[in-house]
């Protein structure tokens, strides 16, 4: 009976601590989840803030004679300024890159300039057979982004791209197999007012050898 005792005394006094134990095997897993939830609520506030910030300014972007307080010797510039601006108190270490192009129309976003004439009906522009096409961004030749730099005209279509790059909340990304910066895109297509007469698109043809 006396050693029965003192055997269930032992057993209950070897348990001791083991909370402790327990508790440092779970914590490190346990911290790094912690840590990486928020890392990622971080980076989804502030991707929601980017695109925010991006759709506000191309919509004041769009009228005839839009007014930003954010300096800048030209729109383009004061467009990336306002952008940059409302996001740098969640991301204040991040640059960025800034695309700003023009199109004709919605369908014309990130698509080749439109064929008029295709003389071999392989659908491709070839100068040497004397096909045409919508020189839509006026510069003489054909390209496969019909894109012109800058916001554009009246009543044209105007594509932003806005690329941030910026630290990761903690210093712990290898520790989850992620980068040390975090990439994010913001995008948004607008039509301008069409506070005056779109520019007329000029035909351009190739010279038949």
């Amino acid at each position: 009976m006396i050693a029965t005792l003192a055997n269930i005394i032992r057993g209950k006094r070897s348990e001791d601590g083991l909370a402790a134990t327990e508790f440092g095997l779970i914590a490190i897993p346990l911290f790094i989840m912690l840590l990486g939830g928020m890392d990622l609520a971080h980076q989804a506030y502030s991707r929601a803030l980017l695109q925010g910030a991006l759709n506000d300014a191309a919509r004041r972007a769009s009228v005839e004679d839009p007014s930003f307080t954010a300096a800048g010797s030209t729109l383009e510039e004061r467009i990336k300024n306002t952008v940059t601006s409302q996001v740098s108190y969640i991301a204040p270490k991040a640059s960025y890159n800034v695309k700003i192009s023009n199109y004709f129309d919605f369908a014309g976003v990130g698509k080749p300039e439109k064929l008029l004439t295709d003389v071999d009906g392989n659908g491709q522009y070839d100068e040497t057979d004397g096909d045409c096409f919508e020189d839509l961004n006026d510069n003489g030749s054909y390209d496969l982004d019909a894109g012109r730099t800058g916001v554009g005209g009246s009543d044209d279509v105007v594509f932003y791209e806005v690329t941030m790059s910026m630290p990761r909340l903690f210093p712990m990304a290898n520790l989850m197999g992620l980068d040390d910066t975090m990439e994010t895109t913001a995008e948004a297509a607008i039509r301008n007012q069409p506070y005056a007469t779109q520019a007329v698109v000029p035909t351009v043809c190739g010279e038949p050898a």
